[in-house]
């Protein structure tokens, strides 16, 4: 069913791979975008800055006047030029700003500054687009190189006299974005090295929470957990270390009469002193929990149809607490069984002790006759003819006509005979019909004559009057008295002793009560069969229930009473030899 494990190390590799990966993949796309967002941003604040000196050197009247009068002209002194206020005023701003160059022209697009003084008094090489009264940034390659560059008209008035046209260095906005990728690589790393770090706290949790299992592990465990909670007849109930109840199979609902899954009372999730266990059981589990008992705690459960052995086992795995498996097995089947072999083993023992006696009977008249005294032989088989051929030590034997009950009422009663006790039968039987349930029948009428010969034997002597004594008795009037009546398809049925009876406020009928005092009785079967012919009696829909504790008068014991329904069948022939 389970399959080969899984190569250690897989899954905290696979999940630092995972994990990393889409960290990994984060901080890039992250990365990617500040980086475009930054030169974005740096290019803006350049053309910005751009803007902000042709604004300034437009507004510079100095400027406006040697535009306005140098309007119209196509070629200009370029000496003059250099050593003009417009010249020095643009070299100042362009040397105080680090720009590339400050460049002012007049209207025709002639150049009244520059860096290169060579160049004044020129056309200027790019187009004059602020000669139309428009402002203009752009990122062109002039002839100081490729810049970030911004036109701004000189106005005088309404009209535009110039322009001034101002170029940023790209090396100085690349510096500042290589100063920001910089910035934002280290962060990067620091994000990939916390991500690496929680993932390999993430894994670690995850191992230690699923106890080193595998994730196919993990899933085969669930399938093995589901064939073998459901494909198993005992009952198991999980309880988690919080206390709570975490699985039950459905044998353990039907068990202990559980709520179904359906229902809003299901135990599964509650704490397990919530789930309305018997009082032994949940008493079971807090012993163990709390380290009290035994490693492994054993229960007798009992309810009206069933007796349960519960077993209580605490769950490790590599030092860890798991908590609790309770492991029920319904006994209900195995002590019928039990009851049903004890009846078929008293059959058994009454052939065995007639066969014996039927033996000695052969050896006497073998050895009469081996002995010459033929007539003595034949005075010895008239005798047994007369009594049938072995003596059937039940009085009363005959008013039963069933013939399977009869064997097993005579087989007690040779049972009871060789320990000293008198097994009769009632004047009052009155029984019709035959037995269509006659192990069931068995199992109840043998557990209750046992108990009435067990009461008996351990009864004080002289509990018994002398005068109670029948010649079939076998010590001092000390008997067992069974009635059996029927009435259409029910059985009743009654089982009176000579014992000393039942002690007041004992409930004989509870799992593990017996009247006797010896301890350990339960491990021996006592304490056993009242309370299964009960179970057995209500399955069948009667009852059996104690009518007389005895005890009131000496030598009078209890009386047991017991109504069986459906186990006679109405209306066959009744009228049967001797078996």
């Amino acid at each position: 069913m389970a399959t080969g494990r899984t190569p250690a190390g897989t899954f905290t590799t696979r999940m630092l791979v995972v994990l990393f990966g889409i960290v990994a993949g984060i901080v890039v796309l992250c990365l990617a975008a500040v980086l475009v967002l930054s030169v974005e941003r740096v290019y803006d604040q350049a053309e910005r800055e751009a803007l902000g000196i042709g604004r300034t050197l437009a507004a510079d009247p100095a400027v406006v006047d040697a535009a306005r009068e140098s309007s119209g002209a196509t070629s200009l002194d370029a000496a003059r030029l250099a050593d003009g206020p417009v010249q020095q005023r643009a070299e100042a701003v362009r040397q105080r700003t680090g720009a590339l160059f400050v460049v002012v022209t007049n209207d025709r697009g002639v150049r009244l500054s520059h860096p290169d003084a060579a160049e004044l008094g020129r056309e200027v090489s790019t187009s004059p687009d602020a000669l139309g009264g428009r402002e203009s940034v752009s990122r062109d390659a002039g002839t100081l190189g490729e810049s970030v560059r911004a036109k701004v008209p000189v106005r005088e008035g309404e009209r535009v006299v110039g322009e001034v046209s101002v170029g940023v260095p790209v090396s100085v906005v690349t510096g500042q974005v290589r100063q920001a990728a910089v910035s934002i690589a280290i962060i990067a790393v620091l994000a990939m090295a916390l991500a690496a770090g929680a993932a390999a706290l993430l894994v670690r949790w995850l191992r230690r929470t699923t106890l080193g299992l595998e994730p196919e592990e993990m899933a085969q465990l669930v399938r093995d957990q589901e064939a073998v909670l459901y494909g198993v007849e005992d009952g198991v109930i999980g309880i988690g270390p919080d206390g709570r109840i975490s699985i039950r199979n459905k044998a353990a609902r039907m068990m202990l009469d559980l709520p179904r899954r359906s229902e809003a009372a299901d135990v599964v999730g509650r704490p397990y002193t919530q789930a309305g266990f018997d009082d032994a059981l949940t008493q079971a589990i807090t012993r163990q929990r709390s380290g009290e008992g035994a490693e492994a705690s054993v229960v007798r459960l009992d309810t009206s149809h069933r007796s349960i052995r519960a077993q209580v086992q605490g769950v490790h795995r590599d030092g860890v607490d798991l908590g609790q498996v309770v492991l029920l097995r319904d006994l209900t089947a195995v002590e019928d069984l039990r009851s049903r072999l004890s009846a078929m083993r008293a059959m058994t023992d009454a052939l065995r002790a007639q066969r014996h006696e039927f033996a000695n009977r052969l050896h006497t008249i073998s050895g009469l006759l081996a002995n010459g005294e033929s007539e003595h032989a034949r005075d010895y088989v008239a005798q047994i003819m007369a009594s049938g051929p072995v003596r059937d030590p039940v009085a009363n034997i005959s008013a039963v006509t069933d013939p399977f009950l009869r064997a097993f009422i005579g087989a007690k009663g040779v049972q009871a005979h060789e320990r000293g006790v008198d097994l009769r039968v009632g004047p009052e039987t009155v029984l019709e019909g035959q037995l269509v349930e006659a192990q069931d029948v068995t199992a109840i009428l043998g557990n209750l004559i046992d108990n009435a010969l067990t009461a008996v034997i351990e009864a004080p002597e002289g509990s018994a009057p002398a005068g109670d004594s029948s010649p079939a008795d076998g010590d001092g009037g000390r008997w067992v008295e069974v009635d059996l009546i029927g009435e259409g398809s029910t059985l009743h049925l009654a089982v009176a002793d000579s014992g000393a009876g039942v002690a007041s406020g004992l409930d004989i009928f509870a799992s593990g009560v017996s009247t006797r005092e010896e301890p350990g009785l339960d491990v021996h079967g006592h304490g056993v069969g009242l309370s299964l012919s009960r179970r057995l009696a209500r399955t069948m829909g009667g009852d059996v229930w104690l009518a007389d504790p005895g005890g009131a008068e000496e030598g009078q014991g209890a009386v047991f009473v017991a109504r069986l329904p459906g186990v006679l069948a109405v209306g066959t022939d009744t009228e049967q030899g001797e078996p």
